[in-house]
């Protein structure tokens, strides 16, 4: 580890307060540290929710290193492979060649014959000047029994423009052909984690008869391309919009964005939009919100003033959860994030002007590494990242919102942090598993 001279580090510049924070990034954009907390998924395992596909990265040795580890390490070995990018390669005029001919070899070794073929491309194929378009063309031309998706690791977009794993869900729906439509199906876009059945969103769609396709829940390659015929897509996860939208347009269907909130409003101006698209009835708004409210107080009753840390590795609206808790007589004492999405403005603002002493830590800042992972007192973390840097062993175990959605999510997260105070989990083994909710590597 890399250490100061003097031996003197100052710490404050990895720590704020609401009041003071700004929008929306609460910390400087510096050198980047990162936990060895795991639970998130990348663009390897997302990928891999396609039935049959095959993944095949483009790109130098260095970089190959955390996708491959990640196949192996999810049991899919067998759906990956690689070109290696040498020196030579970027100045022999060849990179085209490379490509197309390395595909060709890869898919005549395979012992069958892949249903996708997601081919990802890297940053230097950016500076090059790759000529992407005849790659794809070319290679679609000569396998056009095979859907081959053009995907990209380029990780010099991860701070402007859309994300890697924003565009790698854009990707995956892009190659549905159209067929005649179904009036009575609706696609979920987006999602690594199934959304709860008992989610309001979920019973009112299944009350109505409507078959639901949604690659998080392990739907067939043939159920996959019969996403084409829904009347209506659905993006809960704010990286799957766009995708949604673009498959929408692109085919004509209805698409509506409701992504995971803990505003009351939000949720039932969601459920009224759904209602209105798919011609199904409201439920009774007065009743789920009762139910909400008597998760919270069960939960306070429970809990009592146990602090509370939350991280934005666990849900995507993190200052809308700790506002909800807040407003309700919980503890939250710390919020882990890097930055604020533009869709909390407004909770952020809330924050600031009711909660202006509540913590904010980063989590990629490098002085992260030499923070104190302890808390004084017990705490309950939501997320894992903040049971790292709180060194607690009560902590709910989830990620990309957990499959959680409306109200119904509110009152299942509410028993899950009353168990989390309850009993400790081993921090230390929880946190180095890779793409929590894998059917390869579920964690109890």
């Amino acid at each position: 580890m890399l250490k100061m001279i003097h031996g003197k580090v100052n710490l404050d510049s990895a720590r704020t307060r609401m009041g003071e924070a700004g929008w929306p990034l609460p910390f400087p954009q510096v050198l980047e540290y990162g936990p060895p907390a795991h639970g998130t998924w990348n663009i390897v395992h997302t990928g891999m929710l396609i039935e049959g596909a095959h993944q095949i990265y483009v790109c130098a040795g260095n970089c190959n290193r955390g996708v491959v580890l990640t196949a192996a390490e999810m049991g899919a070995a067998d759906r990956f492979s690689h070109i290696e990018i040498m020196e030579e390669d970027l100045w022999n005029g060849r990179m085209e060649e490379l490509i197309i001919e390395g595909v060709d070899d890869i898919l005549q070794k395979l012992p069958c014959k892949p249903t996708a073929v997601l081919l990802f491309t890297v940053c230097v194929h950016r500076f090059m000047g790759t000529d992407l378009d005849y790659i794809f063309s070319e290679l679609r031309s000569r396998h056009p029994d095979i859907m081959i998706i053009d995907c990209y690791m380029d990780c010099i977009a991860q701070k402007d423009g859309i994300f890697p794993s924003e565009k790698l869900r854009i990707s995956m729906y892009k190659y549905l052909k159209p067929l005649p439509r179904r009036e009575k199906q609706v696609n979920l876009i987006g999602n690594d984690l199934p959304t709860a059945r008992t989610s309001e969103m979920m019973q009112m769609l299944m009350d109505g008869g409507y078959k639901i396709l949604d690659l998080a829940d392990g739907i067939s390659f043939g159920e996959y391309r019969q996403m084409a015929a829904s009347g209506i897509s659905i993006a809960t996860h704010p990286l799957g919009k766009s995708g949604c939208e673009q498959l929408s347009g692109r085919l004509g269907m209805t698409a509506l964005y409701m992504p995971v909130s803990f505003s009351y409003e939000e949720i039932e101006e969601q459920l009224r939009r759904l209602a209105q698209a798919a011609r199904l009835p409201v439920p009774d708004f007065a009743a789920l919100r009762g139910q909400a409210d008597a998760a919270l107080c069960r939960l306070k009753e429970e809990i009592g003033d146990t602090a509370i840390a939350i991280d934005a590795a666990a849900f995507s609206r993190i200052l809308g959860l700790a506002g909800l808790l807040l407003n309700h007589g919980l503890r939250v004492v710390r919020i882990y994030a890097d930055a604020f999405s533009e869709e909390e403005k407004e909770d952020y603002l809330y924050l600031k002007e009711h909660y202006p002493q509540l913590e904010l830590y980063p989590t990629m800042h490098p002085d992260m590494r030499l923070m104190p992972r302890e808390y004084p007192e017990k705490i309950i973390a939501i997320g894992q990242k903040a049971a790292y840097f709180t060194g607690t062993s009560h902590f709910v175990n989830v990620v990309e919102n957990g499959g959680l959605h409306g109200f119904d999510g509110i009152v299942r997260l509410c028993g899950m942090i009353a168990e989390a105070g309850r009993q400790e989990k081993d921090t230390e083994d929880h946190i180095v598993r890779k793409g929590l909710g894998l059917t390869s590597l579920a964690c109890p």
